[in-house]
């Protein structure tokens, strides 16, 4: 059960006094390791067992609400962080894809902010270095254009000067090469038309312009042709 501020505030601002005591400490049986927190012999909320041992809680305890606020977000911070390495685990993401799954996991801007900081502190994070492995991926196992790759950097929230940067050197030409060097042998040899219209095809919606493509299918047609 996630912990919430709001649900914390109904529940010291239902009459109930400004200290409460810690009743019982239970460990849940699901996936996660969170502790069920009585107070006043009423469940209150949970922690991850982690929080719990890091702050010392034990029955007998006395906590106010500003107490139990900053456990909250101590509790929050860390499970936020937890979902961005997670994420992170499957490839390089650039700033603004982990903010926005994060947001859609719904954690509060506060913790989202808190755990962003922290990757990037770690190197985790980092809009450069995260470009360039987009550049790199693309270049070795999907050849576009150095036009549609800066786009696709685009819509993932990299800044403009870093796109500049990273896909600057990108040479047109070397990378059509490269994306249409294995589909222009199976396409059929005997007949200009047809090779030049499957090739053109292929190579305009990796995003290359007319004088690359031109260029790319002469080059392969005579190369195949010899």
């Amino acid at each position: 059960m996630r912990l919430r501020l709001e649900a914390l505030a109904l529940f010291f601002g239902g009459g109930y006094r400004q200290m409460s005591r810690v009743t019982a400490l239970r460990l849940g049986r699901g996936r996660g390791e969170r502790v069920s927190i009585y107070l006043d012999g009423e469940f209150a909320f949970s922690l991850e067992a982690e929080v719990v041992a890091k702050e010392g809680l034990k029955v007998g305890q006395e906590l106010s609400q500003a107490q139990i606020e900053a456990l909250a977000s101590s509790d929050n911070f860390r499970r936020c962080l937890a979902a961005a390495v997670r994420y992170l685990s499957y490839r390089p993401r650039s700033e603004f894809e982990l903010r926005e799954r994060l947001s859609r996991r719904s954690f509060d801007s506060d913790s989202i902010e808190a755990a962003l900081t922290r990757l990037k502190e770690q190197g985790l994070v980092d809009d450069t270095d995260f470009a360039r492995f987009w550049r790199d991926n693309r270049q070795s196992f999907s050849p576009r254009s150095r036009w549609l790759t800066g786009l696709e950097l685009r819509r993932k929230g990299v800044a403009e000067e870093v796109i500049d940067q990273v896909v600057g050197d990108v040479s047109d030409n070397d990378s059509a090469y490269q994306a249409a060097l294995s589909r222009a042998h199976r396409l059929p040899a005997s007949d200009y038309q047809s090779f030049r219209h499957g090739l053109a095809g292929y190579l305009r919606r990796r995003g290359f312009g007319y004088r690359v493509i031109n260029n790319t299918v002469e080059q392969l047609w005579q190369e195949i042709r010899d």
